[in-house]
């Protein structure tokens, strides 16, 4: 009895917390549009440059690691090493020592496996871990080199009897490496299939680099993948990165696949294959009919590469660069347009950081180069205001613990510390886009007299306003640099807000109800991006998406950090339906892109929330008139529906009067909602999206708990 009368004492705290004083009444005025929204608010991040969308199905295609029966090495303390699990590794057939690494026959990079055969006794190397599909059919090809006497057999393995394999036999080795096709058919599902290349005879044979792909891939992409994230609304893809992108070589991902070197990324701790380099990711726009956004290394690089890489993928065929990319088989240029100017390039994570009194200059050599080879292009450059600064130095202090903090927070504008300051003052004819990244904690506040995070331990209704704060504070931001800077008001610099995600963790490093697993991607990440069980990473977003549709004549662009995993995946890794956070980007985008906002008022003003302004918080609440609900409008672009967007970030259904003035509502509707799922897994198939019955345009809303309700009305 005890305890139920003290679950009934929470739950009506809970609910006093998030009711209205007053029946929440929201008016919508459309007779004033504002911009249109772009339709490159729906980006999607990839990092590193070849991720889980290719299909390819091996680790270590190309042989960069050693082979042999030793225990894996413990996986690395930080970076994607340890987000994603150790890699698949390559084992001996046999002993050891009949599997070498040869540096004087390398076919790729710094050496080659050769096995030693011994006659009628199979050798050779083996990789276990495969998803395999029962009655999916699979394709590859395999560079060998070998002695007249070898016989080589590379069978695709589904279960432990003898009939659960199928071989393909390579014929007529030579000493020159040889290209041979394979093809499979599993007859089996299996969660540990593998791969078995092994020869017996005399001599030896090299194997210089093999690959295997369900036969069903799309120019090398996961067929579901590219079907689900079209579906899902990608307008934008930026690549590679990204932290990634300050210690990457453009041109290792040039040329012949199996030829492309594979490189240890510093970064991530993790091998990078080069088997998407520009050419695959232009086909990877292509088939999502995207927006390509491609970042230039400014960390390690510099000016005379940035510039050649603009050329590979804008020049003629006539030019040194274009030629290149003709001969590896693409006459036409890509006709690129935004460009990247580095990557968080404020943060010393970031390899081939330089305080801000010398990385501007090296910004501008950067534009000036590549605008020389293509002046078309439009570049964004790498910001950081007060509030990215601020909470990026205590989450490297108190989490990552790769920095001390030296500094009272929040920093000041103007001060040393003011990242999107100097770029202003010292680049702003050098950018087109200013870039700015934003994470928040929706469990976790700064305290700003005890000078770190703690936990907030408040209702759902105030972590969802975390996020979109953070927007908020951008602009309050940029009337300050206007104030200080007014010669920013004759620019038409607009916010690229490529990078952006909620992070549902608390001050102890786990994840905390309900947000559920952390929605992950970018700077400290820490986790796989697997989909929240609950709402508050959903609502974190559609909240933001909000948020920045209100300011549609200031944000050019967006990508949120893990726009790209919105798709949920079966056991092979490919697409099969949406996760939640998926579902929030579609439901945007199908009814958003390129509508025009509208005033919304209200009599209920959001609230306050813990934090500190300019570390993680505004100092004007974000969101409408209306809490505890949040609600967007907007005019479709032919202006024929009125479109209606209500958040309710609340654990209980909630209510509000609706007055609609400046068009005239013809009485049909329709609406869509997202809702909390009964029960989901992290990687399931979540279907939380439904479009629901309506009889006549609504003069009340009714949003159910953690939903998002988007009303379309057709106007007379």
């Amino acid at each position: 009895m005890r305890t139920n009368w003290l679950r009934f004492l929470l739950l009506a705290a809970g609910l006093a917390s998030t009711a209205p004083a007053q029946r929440v009444a929201a008016t919508i005025d459309a007779a004033k549009p504002g911009s249109p929204i772009s339709k490159l608010m729906f980006g999607g991040f990839i990092e590193p440059a070849t991720t889980s969308i290719w299909a390819e199905m091996l680790s270590d295609r190309k042989f960069f690691n050693e082979i042999d029966s030793q225990p894996d090495p413990a996986p690395p303390a930080n970076g994607a090493g340890r987000m994603m699990g150790a890699a698949r590794r390559w084992r001996p057939i046999g002993p050891d020592g009949f599997v070498t690494m040869d540096r004087e026959q390398a076919y790729v990079g710094e050496h080659s496996p050769v096995v030693r055969l011994e006659q009628a006794i199979p050798h050779g190397i083996a990789q276990a871990g495969l998803a395999l599909r029962g009655g999916q059919a699979y394709s590859g090809r395999i560079v060998v080199a070998g002695s007249p006497g070898a016989k080589i057999e590379v069978t695709l393995i589904w279960g432990t009897s003898p009939g659960d394999r199928q071989t393909v036999t390579l014929r007529s080795l030579s000493g020159r490496y040889t290209t041979f096709p394979l093809k499979f058919t599993a007859a089996a599902e299996s969660d540990d299939g593998a791969l078995e290349i092994a020869g017996t005879g005399s001599g030896s044979f090299h194997i210089g680099a093999v690959s295997l792909m369900a036969a069903d891939n799309v120019e090398g992409f996961r067929p579901g993948m590219i079907r689900k994230l079209k579906e899902q609304g990608i307008t934008l893809t930026r690549w590679p990165g990204g932290n990634f992108v300050s210690a990457y070589d453009w041109r290792d991902g040039t040329g012949d696949p199996d030829k492309r070197p594979t490189r240890m990324d510093p970064v991530w701790r993790r091998l990078e294959p080069n088997d998407v380099g520009i050419d695959e990711y232009a086909a990877l726009n292509r088939l999502l009919a995207a927006e390509p956004y491609i970042a230039v290394n400014t960390g390690f690089g510099d000016a005379h590469s940035a510039a050649d890489e603009v050329e590979y993928v804008n020049g003629s065929p006539d030019t040194p660069m274009g030629k290149l990319r003709a001969v590896n088989g693409h006459r036409e240029p890509y006709n690129v347009k935004i460009w990247g100017i580095g990557n968080e390039m404020y943060g010393p994570w970031q390899f081939g950081y330089m305080s801000i009194d010398q990385y501007w200059v090296k910004h501008n050599m950067i534009v000036q180069a590549m605008k020389k080879v293509d002046p078309t292009i439009k570049v964004i450059g790498a910001g950081a205001s007060i509030e990215e600064v601020s909470w990026c130095a205590i989450e490297e202090e108190q989490f990552s613990r790769r920095a001390k903090l030296s500094m009272k927070l929040p920093i000041e504008y103007g001060s040393a510390a003011d990242w999107t300051g100097a770029m202003l003052a010292h680049s702003a004819d050098y950018m087109d886009y200013l870039a700015e990244h934003f994470y928040a904690y929706p469990l976790m506040y700064f305290d700003a007299a005890a000078q770190h995070f703690v936990d907030a331990n408040d209702p759902l209704v105030d972590q969802v306003r975390r996020l979109p704060n953070k927007v908020q504070f951008k602009f309050e931001a940029w009337q300050e640099y206007l104030k200080r800077m007014p010669f920013l008001k004759d620019k038409n610099i607009k916010f690229a807000f490529d990078e952006w995600s909620p992070r549902m963790q608390t001050t102890q490093g786990g994840r905390g109800a309900p947000g559920g697993a952390q929605q992950t991607g970018g700077r400290g990440a820490a986790g796989p991006g697997g989909a929240s069980a609950g709402m508050a990473s959903p609502l974190s977003l559609a909240l933001t998406y909000h948020e920045m549709f209100r300011h549609s004549d200031m944000v050019a662009m967006s990508v949120n950090t893990g726009g790209m995993r919105g798709v949920a995946t079966d056991r092979t890794g490919d697409g099969t339906g949406f996760r939640l956070e998926g579902l929030v980007m579609k439901i945007m985008h199908d009814h958003f892109s390129g509508s025009m906002p509208v005033s919304v008022t209200g009599n209920s003003p959001q609230r306050p929330i813990k934090g500190t302004v300019g570390v993680d918080t505004s100092a004007q609440p974000s969101g409408s008139p209306t809490y505890p609900l949040d609600v967007f409008a907007a005019l479709s672009a032919d202006r024929k529906k009125l479109l209606i967007s209500v958040v309710n970030p609340t654990e209980s259904a909630q209510e509000a009067d609706l007055s609609i003035t400046g068009v005239q509502v013809s009485g049909r509707v329709r609406l869509w909602q997202i809702t909390a799922p009964e029960a989901s897994a992290a990687n399931a198939a979540i279907q939380g999206l439904a479009e629901v019955p309506v009889s006549q345009a609504p003069g009340r809303v009714a949003a159910p708990p953690t939903s998002v309700s988007v009303y379309e009305l057709e106007l007379r």
